[in-house]
């Protein structure tokens, strides 16, 4: 049984060697350490923001009938203009296509694409 695990280990690649204990020691006392401040920080965070919901809080009440009709509007003027600006995006390139479309200028498309397909049926059933 001994003789098969060292020939285990000898065609092991080199990382996957058995590592010293001390190695093993410095990664479990870094991953503890790195895990345990990470801890800290989302406790820290936790607590900021639970603090700042409480003082907010009464603030907000005082003011939402200002803050609420201010927000309504402000998102009904970004949907708007939003909505205007993609409007005429496609305004804009519908009237390019019929010019380019009128001069001769356009691309083969689904449309010349099918008449082109019906023509070569016509031709290939007479």
């Amino acid at each position: 049984m001994a003789e098969l695990y060292s020939q285990h280990q000898q065609t092991r690649a080199p990382h996957q060697q058995l590592q010293p204990r001390a190695q093993r020691v410095v990664k479990a006392a870094t991953a503890v350490t790195a895990g345990g401040s990470l801890l800290v920080l989302s406790g820290l965070t936790l607590a900021g923001t639970v603090i700042a919901l409480t003082i907010a809080t009464p603030l907000l009440v005082i003011f939402s009938p200002v803050l609420v009709p201010a927000v309504i509007t402000i998102f009904l003027l970004g949907a708007g203009f939003l909505a205007s600006g993609g409007f005429g995006v496609a305004a804009l390139s519908v009237l390019s296509w019929i010019y380019r479309y009128l001069t001769g200028k356009h691309p083969p498309g689904r449309i010349s694409w099918s008449r082109q397909r019906r023509s070569w049926r016509a031709r290939r059933e007479r």
